[in-house]
């Protein structure tokens, strides 16, 4: 028999006339000519099934293992066994695009690790509503609120996810998906919390990775808080989608029972049709003692402005919501995921239950609201009696600020492509550097190794926009300035390397070269603040400690100085903009400043910041620095297999830490005394300071005990 022809003449027809005009065909022949089983496709602006499979190196640049007594008559040595990794899982929390740390995972070594482990048995995602606060921090200033802006990666990852409208965002969370789905246990699950904003776009991209057959619950979340609207109805809940990642999944609806109150127990027990009807029953005529399980609408308050859970992060979740998706979809010890970690809130919970965990986000002040919330529930722990698990902070090494700086296209292995990859580079590097000498005001100067411009009589060397600026960077620009007689030099990074200054900068003033280091700040990606010249760049801080001896092998370290020249805002600007008995709290040199233009255009300024530590939101001690050597995995083109490689700088031990809270914003500024004759000799000692922006300075000493 024939096959049935798929086309009528008049659509064989219209068929030629889009060919003939050279114009794309309407999407009802993708159907029609090709074979597809599909009934409901999501299509987008830029749909594809590619996804991210570039590997790059995970570094350990802190361990956290549990924290010492408050004193040292309590703490025979610097640590005891419990607390410490038994099985030889470290929690993982990661800085970083989670794109490229999900491709890392899965593509890396570390993937072999999370399934020795059980795979990923829950994930939990809270990605971006669509909203800028997102990325923005209200930070506590004495009475007064200063709202810290995005850093750069965060802001190009914001347009990137929401600068195209919908289609952007759904490309985004796509792709990520994806790869969660391929780490993802056989029997995991996974969560996705959205509201009003995306929820449309999140179900049907869930449909399509993980099939309309693994959908298990659409959750409300339901919660009150004050709203007056005029046009709809309060919006009083988020929505969170459930899916399995295969046929079978663990839940635990034991679990997370929700106890009868006495009323109800007490009408139960009259008779078995009205415990029916109330839901199941024990026995005869009883209910279940232990509860009843939760349907799939959660009544869950919100958390309260000044609630003890409260961490200061603008989309922190409730502990309790995550605890009973924990309980009912992980049992303990296995390994759960949060790719979106925001303020901690799945990684607390997974660790006071038991859990392993890997928690990952891209804004560095996330990670240090992580850090400090972890040590926090550490230390609860440790009160309680109960066990936990040490965690180290990991970031994606030296290249992943690359990713958003490379050219892009011209794709393909052709040695004509290649050399026009390599053009378009280099063309987009040049772009990059002339950016930055506008943006500080510099004249581009040729004719040197490792300079680029001229200001004021002092040469400009520009870092690299995709790592930091290390000591043979320097040592190569001391070089050159020795050879050409040059004494005054600026040098503009986006990072520098810890623990770089200010030792580097005494060597160069003894060979009588004056080196001014400074950060680049995110606004020299805003064209219309380079125009205005409105763009700051200030200088790097500076840490100072001291060592306290009590005996030849009893140490204590004090924190003496800490200094900072930031500058947030075009502030000249945001002063003019200011309306008339308005206020705004800037960062301005170093200080923060409340700026106060009274009814009548009169401007004054109260500086908030009135001492050193103001700036200081946590330092921590690590009292044997060049202990431990930072290892990261590299793969051998030939073989492909990963071997570990010293990347010839160290991991930071955290061995003692002092920090603020929310609730406590006292800060101690000298450690207890430690035994270190265990391990008598020199010895490098490493004091990490983090301000209140999130940003860590390090310094580094030598002490013999």
């Amino acid at each position: 028999m024939a096959e049935r022809q798929r086309l009528t003449d008049y659509e064989l027809q219209e068929v030629r006339r889009y060919l003939d005009a050279n114009k794309p065909l309407p999407e009802k022949y993708r159907f029609l000519l090709f074979e597809d089983k599909r009934e409901v496709e999501l299509v987008w602006n830029g749909k594809t099934n590619q996804v991210c499979n570039l590997v790059l190196p995970f570094q350990t640049i802190e361990h956290v293992d549990e924290p010492r007594e408050e004193g040292p008559e309590d703490q025979p040595g610097l640590f005891d066994a419990r607390g410490r990794q038994e099985s030889g899982w470290t929690n993982k929390l990661i800085w970083g695009d989670n794109k490229l740390i999900l491709s890392s995972l899965k593509n890396g070594p570390l993937r072999q690790e999370i399934e020795a482990h059980g795979g990923l048995k829950l994930i939990y995602i809270d990605p971006p509503f669509d909203v800028g606060a997102d990325f923005s921090m209200d930070i506590e200033i004495g009475d007064e609120t200063l709202t810290k802006k995005p850093n750069i990666i965060e802001e190009i990852a914001y347009r990137d996810t929401w600068g195209k409208g919908a289609d952007s965002f759904v490309s985004m969370i796509y792709e990520r998906l994806m790869i969660m789905c391929d780490l993802m246990a056989e029997d995991g699950s996974i969560y996705v919390h959205c509201d009003y904003r995306v929820d449309s776009y999140i179900r049907l991209v869930l449909d399509e990775i993980f099939g309309r057959e693994q959908h298990r619950n659409e959750i409300i979340w339901c919660y009150t808080r004050p709203a007056q609207v005029t046009k709809f109805f309060p919006r009083v809940h988020n929505s969170i989608h459930f899916y399995s990642r295969g046929a079978e999944n663990v839940f635990n609806p034991e679990e997370v029972t929700i106890p009868y109150d006495e009323e109800t127990l007490a009408r139960s027990n009259r008779g078995a049709g009205a415990a029916s009807a109330m839901g199941g029953v024990e026995g005869e005529g009883r209910l279940r003692a232990a509860g009843k399980v939760p349907e799939d609408h959660w009544r869950i308050p919100m958390l309260q402005g000044n609630g003890l859970e409260r961490v200061g992060y603008p989309t922190q979740k409730p502990e309790a919501l995550i605890e009973r998706i924990v309980r009912v979809s992980s049992n303990p010890g296995d390994l759960i995921a949060d790719f979106f970690a925001g303020s901690g809130t799945t990684a607390a919970v997974a660790e006071k239950l038991g859990r392993r965990w890997i928690a990952t986000d891209l804004g560095k002040f996330s990670i240090h609201t992580i850090r400090k919330r972890m040590i926090s529930v550490q230390r609860q722990l440790k009160r309680e009696g109960k066990p936990y698990r040490a965690f180290e902070i990991l970031n994606l090494g030296k290249y992943e600020r690359q990713m958003f700086v490379v050219s892009e296209g011209t794709e393909g292995g052709s040695e004509e492509r290649a050399l026009q990859r390599v053009e378009m580079q280099a063309a987009k590097d040049q772009e990059f550097l002339a950016l930055i000498l506008r943006a500080y005001q510099a004249q581009a100067a040729t004719g040197y190794r490792t300079f680029q411009g001229m200001k004021g009589g002092r040469l400009v060397a520009v870092g690299p926009v995709n790592m930091p600026v290390t000591r043979l960077f320097i040592e190569e620009l001391v070089l050159e300035c020795r050879e050409k007689k040059i004494t005054r030099v600026d040098v503009l990074a986006f990072e520098f390397e810890m623990g770089l200054f200010p030792q580097v900068l005494d060597e160069a003033a003894s060979k009588g070269i004056d080196i001014q280091p400074k950060h680049i700040p995110a606004e020299v990606f805003d064209k219309r603040a380079v125009e205005r010249g409105q763009v700051a760049f200030y200088d790097v801080a500076y840490v100072e400690a001291a060592p306290h001896f009590q005996d030849p092998h009893k140490l204590a370290v004090e924190l003496t100085d800490f200094s900072v020249f930031y500058s947030q805002d075009a502030n000249d600007q945001v002063i003019r903009d200011l309306k008339d008995g308005g206020t705004k709290v800037i960062v301005d040199h170093g200080q923060v400043v409340k700026v106060i233009k009274d009814k009548h255009g009169t401007v004054t300024r109260e500086v908030l910041t009135t001492k050193w530590t103001d700036w200081v939101d946590y330092w921590s001690v690590d009292l044997d620095y060049e202990n431990k050597k930072e290892l990261i995995h590299t793969q051998d083109p030939e073989t492909g297999e990963w071997k570990r490689t010293w990347t010839g700088d160290f991991t930071f031990e955290n061995e003692w830490q002092s920090f603020r809270t929310k609730q406590n914003r006292s800060l101690e500024l000298k450690t207890p005394y430690f035994d270190l004759s265990a391990k008598p000799g020199r010895r490098k000692i490493a004091v990490k300071v983090v301000d209140i922006f999130g940003n860590d300075t390090m310094k580094l000493f030598e002490v013999t005990v």
